[in-house]
């Protein structure tokens, strides 16, 4: 969680200095939902994502100078600096990227757990949404495919209160995504999504599960983005009083707490985050100094449909 904390916030710099250009989306405040799950899951699994989806790359073990090497659009990228922060990508770890699309992950997720059924192999497939996204038609198609094949896939809602700059509740029909996923016949389990305990615990128990054979299962984990919806957003549509109760909630904070009262010292603790802030801060540097991609680089991994003339 503070490599995923550290890394956004050099990130956030990056963005503001000028040296990441379009959309970059930060999940300061939802750490514990990706350590949590990502905690569970071998190498061989998978994960599909968000357009917010540094941390939950982070957490499955993706490099983090390639990675601020791809939002820098540098040569070393995780995708050559062609995909950038909306698109990050590591399948050498099984991350199969974030997605621009709302909801779009929900769709390539299940396809992605019946593959890997077809090829004879146990992974589990972690696919990461916001609340926005059960508002969207492929949240309907994703778990309905994944419950008539009874596909190991782990539907993780991040539900961080707003889609986009509006809040959910307000164009959310019915009593929510929980509630959604059970019609669909998908098991739901909510559960504090700030609390890294809570999430690694039922993460656990819910993998083992769907790795024996149980089918879909679904966690709507409450969290908060504690940022503006971008880099370039500082959030000052929310109310005060709303971002004070939340931040004092912080995942970091609550684990840190955690550790204090479980004999951990407060010296390790401080030496973890400044390892962590060390880390991505040579991590800023590197991808700073580093090259473009050669030009001729800027037609390879794209997919020829045309054919010849």
């Amino acid at each position: 969680m503070c490599r995923i904390r550290a890394f956004e916030e050099a990130a956030d710099k990056a963005a503001k200095e000028g040296l990441i250009t379009g959309a970059a989306h930060l999940s300061i405040g939802q750490e514990a939902v990706a350590t949590g799950v990502c905690g569970n899951l071998r190498i061989s699994d998978l994960i599909t994502s968000t357009h917010r989806g540094h941390g939950h790359t982070i957490a499955k073990g993706a490099n983090a100078e390639a990675m601020m090497r791809e939002l820098f659009g540098r040569a070393g990228g995780t995708s050559d600096g062609k995909g950038g922060s909306m698109h990050i990508a590591d399948f050498s770890v099984g991350m199969l990227g974030a997605n621009g699309i709302v909801a779009a992950g929900i769709p390539i997720a299940a396809g992605a757990a019946q593959a890997k059924r077809l090829l004879g192999e146990d992974a589990v497939v972690a696919c990461f949404f916001g609340d926005g996204a059960v508002n969207r038609g492929p949240f309907l198609e994703g778990l309905n495919w994944a419950r008539i094949y009874d596909l190991p896939v782990l539907f993780v809602c991040e539900d961080n209160r707003y889609a986009a700059r509006t809040r959910t509740g307000d164009m959310t029909g019915g009593p929510g995504p929980a509630a959604r996923a059970e019609s669909l016949g998908v098991p739901s389990h909510p559960i504090d999504g700030n609390d890294i305990m809570a999430v690694d615990s039922l993460s656990g128990q819910l993998v083992e599960e769907m790795r024996a054979g149980a089918g879909p299962q679904f966690i709507h984990a409450k969290t908060y983005r504690q940022r503006g919806h971008t880099v370039a957003d500082p959030g000052t549509w929310r109310p005060a009083e709303e971002i004070a109760e939340f931040m004092a909630h912080d995942p970091l904070s609550i684990a840190r707490d955690f550790l204090t009262s479980n004999d951990v010292s407060k010296a390790d603790l401080d030496k973890i985050q400044a390892d962590a802030q060390q880390e991505m801060a040579s991590a800023y540097t590197a991808a700073r100094d580093a090259p473009w991609p050669a030009p001729e680089l800027a037609a390879t991994d794209v997919q020829d449909i045309g054919g010849a003339a």
